[in-house]
C-alpha cells in the first residue's frame, strides 16, 4: 500500500514539479525552494523504489 502512494506521488511529481537536472541547475546555486523540491523528488523517487 505504501509502496502504491508513493508511485502515485512520483507520477504526480513529475507531471507538475520542473525537472531541474534537465535545466542544468547547478546546485551550488540553487535557492532554497529549488533545494526543497529536489530533496522532495529524491524522497518520492526512492521511496517508491524501495
Amino acid at each position: 500500500m505504501k509502496k502504491l502512494v508513493f508511485k502515485v506521488l512520483a507520477k504526480i511529481n513529475k507531471l507538475i514539479l520542473p525537472s531541474f537536472t534537465k535545466k542544468g541547475l547547478d546546485i551550488s546555486k540553487a535557492s532554497k525552494i529549488q533545494l526543497a523540491i529536489i530533496g522532495w523528488r529524491a524522497f518520492v523517487t526512492k521511496n517508491s523504489l524501495s
